[in-house]
């Protein structure tokens, strides 16, 4: 218990001393996200792999209410903490070339998004995991409010006002619940215990669907994605891509799966069908993006759409698929931003067509770019080969023509990305790319860290598998059971 009270509290307790840290504020949050990957990482070598909750944390709150502090730690949310507290302190490095204004409260901020995010990973209380979902939202607004690029207030209020909608589908969805629980309490294994007729079941998947889905984002509640990936500075774009997405993602496995099966079952052929739609609509418009940026967050939505549809096929491959693939695409992807970020700081441009030869005067950025660029396209050997792998598995069980149209993602994916790749670092030098140098310092760090990351788990992805795969099976079973008892 202690552990994982320490493990939520220690970047909450950090935000504070960062935000009071002054010119300080970048070591002094370095430091503590440095500790709180130790921690985690302790937390992790001490896991047991079985499907029970551990660590967990069951405290009295508003007792008249029946909300407790109550959280702990399973395979399925093991793999998010682990993914968290990996990438924030990569995210803070990443910023160390830049000497932002008022760097206290920046890093303060992404100190206490990551205990927001931690808190929605690890509760077992509805209402707990509504207050982690609604903190994480608070530091990533102004972060992109007050550092973030051309016409960030109108994008940024546009992303405030979807997820702040989907909360409050979320919320009703939630006090419903509560009200049929004899209990009258918020804890996750009550909500999984309730008798709901199918009815019922229908509009809570609703008022949940939408608010996971918002966040992931699917088709067609993208439309704030894009834009806001480009308006937020890298850092924001980072945490938003990396783990913020994942808090849709973990919220239907962990929330939605278990607590209205029959409500899945009878939607899940137009959630598959929407996360294909998805697929296929971001890859497309990915062909024909001109900046970089947005080339990226648009391959994000194709590849979290493969995701979504591994979930909805209700089988072990396409859950544990899932469960595999946020891991490696919160790495990939924040590689990719980053990559984009030192190549924008020393160009000011992220504009394909004014960009080439780089790799000529920059072959390790060419290099661990490349690596990058092939983990995302899922090339073998890679990190992103293998939950795609398990993921079109899941969902070639469900459906052989959805399979067939969602592999379009790799296919697709493999052709934008290259492309890209090759326009930006491959032939000739131009008058702007000519003065171009290669990465040092820092930049290297970052990017030797996720390089080496990308490869390690591809080659030897069996720990990630065996972490999540009694906990992903027992809550299969758990709602295949409820679905055979209704029938």
């Amino acid at each position: 218990m202690e552990q994982l009270l320490l493990l939520i509290f220690l970047p909450l307790a950090g935000a504070i001393i960062t935000a009071l840290a002054g010119k300080s504020a970048k070591i002094v949050s370095t430091v503590i996200s440095v500790a709180s990957l130790g921690l985690a990482l302790f937390i992790a070598c001490n896991f047991i792999p079985d499907a029970s909750t551990q660590f967990e944390a069951n405290l009295p709150w508003i007792a008249d209410l029946g909300i407790r502090f109550h959280a702990g730690i399973d395979g399925i949310s093991m793999l998010v903490v682990l993914l968290t507290n990996l990438l924030i302190p990569i995210i803070i490095l990443s910023s160390y070339k830049y000497d932002y204004k008022n760097p206290a409260a920046f890093y303060a901020l992404i100190l206490f998004m990551q205990a927001g995010l931690l808190l929605v990973f690890t509760a077992m209380d509805a209402f707990l995991f509504y207050i982690g979902w609604e903190a994480a939202l608070i530091p990533i607004y102004f972060i992109c409010a007050f550092w973030g690029g051309k016409d960030r207030i109108r994008i940024n209020m546009k992303f405030f006002v979807y997820t702040i909608a989907g909360s409050l589908f979320m919320l009703m969805g939630i006090i419903y619940l509560y009200l049929q629980n004899p209990a009258h309490n918020f804890d996750i294994q009550a909500f999984y215990a309730l008798n709901l007729d199918s009815a019922q079941q229908g509009w809570i998947f609703w008022a949940f669907f939408i608010a996971f889905a918002i966040k992931m984002p699917i088709f067609p509640f993208h439309t704030w994605q894009p834009d806001t990936y480009t308006a937020a500075p890298t850092q924001g774009t980072m945490l938003l891509s990396g783990i913020m997405l994942k808090m849709g993602i973990y919220g239907v496995i962990r929330w939605l799966l278990p607590i209205v099966p029959t409500g899945v079952q009878d939607w899940s052929c137009l959630a598959m069908v929407l996360s294909i739609i998805g697929i296929v609509y971001a890859s497309l418009i990915a062909f024909t993006q001109k900046d970089a940026k947005r080339l990226v967050a648009y391959s994000s939505i194709a590849h979290v759409g493969l995701i979504s549809a591994g979930i909805f096929a209700l089988n072990q491959q396409g859950m544990q698929g899932a469960m595999v693939q946020m891991l490696s695409h919160g790495i990939n992807v924040v590689g990719l931003f980053f990559v984009l970020d030192i190549i924008f700081s020393r160009l000011k441009t992220n504009k394909i067509e004014e960009l080439g030869g780089i790799a000529k005067l920059a072959p390790q950025l060419a290099i661990t770019f490349l690596i990058i660029v092939l983990g995302t396209v899922a090339l073998p050997g890679t990190n992103g080969f293998i939950g795609e792998f398990l993921l079109l598995m899941g969902v070639y069980n469900y459906g052989i023509w959805a399979a067939a149209i969602a592999g379009l993602t790799i296919i697709f994916g493999a052709v934008y990305m290259l492309r890209m790749y090759q326009n930006i670092m491959l032939g000739k030098t131009n008058e702007l790319t000519i003065t171009f140098t290669d990465i040092k310092g820092t930049e290297k760090l970052v990017l030797y860290i996720i390089c080496a990351l990308i490869i390690i788990l591809g080659v030897y992805p069996k720990p990630l598998l065996h972490l999540t795969e009694a906990s992903v099976q027992h809550l299969l079973e758990q709602v295949h059971q409820k679905l055979t008892s209704v029938k």
